[in-house]
């Protein structure tokens, strides 16, 4: 039988979770970060989603995060005007990086210019680069740092970082949501309507696209190129096969519109964080034995299933049994909250 998608549920939030960012796979696994709307970003243990720590130190409301590859640093972007940087193990606040408006993510400001800081030197002024017509969402490091990705409002730009001069500009007839850079492959994932648009991120020539049912405010591409997520405005996850664009699952878990999906960096689950305040980590591959998810097969023994070596918290063996009755061929479970 079909295996049903479990989540599990990371709450501690208290207002819409509106950005987040795993790190890479480091020797103690590999980690996760959440902005919210309370101004509080949370790291998480990126497998289980267990809270490890709370960043304190925002006075409004956190628009973006993002982890350093091995996940030793975290920056923040907020509406207090500033951008912060922070020592991911300690918790301790690094620096503060103060602008003139409101930071809408890490690296740049809502005052149409990227801001570049050198992290050695704080009190050095940072250099710009112009050249935007409306207010930045986005700003990505591509092409082993040798050139940047900005969006605005409609417009995606590719900049030369040494000579802080623009390369190219895609144009969209609607709003950019979201976008998502992958560096294997030099793929630049965009969406903006319903759309799910596909370009190299070194030309930004068109790879491909798909349309989805919904409007979609964020996609991410499988580490494989196997699988895309996405999210959006009716509340659902959307699964699609990358290379045919077949849509292989789609469920709801969310009681709000979906702000951010993202891939974990070995491609065994996606995390999406909502406007019902929740993060939630969805298994690639339902059914598999990974993180805090279990599968245990029935056991045949004289022609009859046996009772399913798996325990549930609080759960009766009155509970156990009802379970196991109702899901003959496998018993598929995971920790149904996460609580930070």
């Amino acid at each position: 039988m079909a295996m049903r998608q479990t989540p599990l549920t990371c709450s501690g939030h208290t207002r819409p979770v509106v950005d987040l960012a795993f790190s890479g796979i480091t020797p103690y696994g590999y980690f996760l970060i959440s902005a919210c709307k309370d101004g509080k970003p949370m790291l998480r243990q990126g497998d289980t989603g267990d809270w490890i720590g709370t960043f304190l130190g925002h006075k409004g409301a956190v628009w973006g995060a993002t982890l350093n590859k091995d996940a030793t640093k975290a920056a923040t972007a907020a509406a207090d005007f500033t951008a912060k940087v922070w020592d991911a193990v300690s918790g301790d606040e690094l620096m503060t990086l103060a602008h003139k408006h409101i930071v809408k993510t890490v690296d740049f400001t809502q005052d149409k210019l990227l801001r570049i800081y050198d992290l050695n030197k704080p009190e050095a002024e940072p250099k710009e680069i112009s050249g935007h017509t409306s207010g930045i969402k986005k700003a990505l490091w591509c092409s082993e740092d040798k050139q940047i990705l900005s969006a605005d409002d409609k417009t995606v730009r590719l900049w030369d970082h040494a000579t802080m001069t623009e390369v190219k500009s895609l144009t969209f007839n609607m709003s950019v949501s979201s976008m998502e850079y992958i560096p294997e492959g030099e793929i630049l994932v965009i969406t903006y309507g319903r759309s799910i648009a596909f370009h190299s991120a070194v030309s930004l020539d068109p790879i491909k696209s798909f349309e989805a049912p919904a409007t979609i405010n964020s996609a991410s591409l499988h580490p494989e190129k196997e699988f895309l997520v996405a999210g959006g405005e009716d509340f659902k996850l959307y699964k699609y096969d990358y290379n045919s664009g077949e849509e292989l699952e789609s469920y709801k878990g969310h009681f709000g519109p979906i702000h951010c999906v993202r891939f974990s960096p070995d491609g065994e689950l996606y995390a999406s964080g909502s406007e019902d305040g929740t993060l939630r980590l969805w298994q690639t591959v339902v059914g598999k034995t990974y993180g805090l998810w279990k599968c245990v097969l029935p056991e045949e023994d004289s022609g009859e299933l046996a009772k399913p070596k798996i325990s549930f918290p609080e759960t009766t063996e009155e509970e156990l049994e009802e379970i196991a009755s109702e899901n003959s061929d496998s018993i598929y479970s995971s920790t149904p909250e996460v609580k930070a």
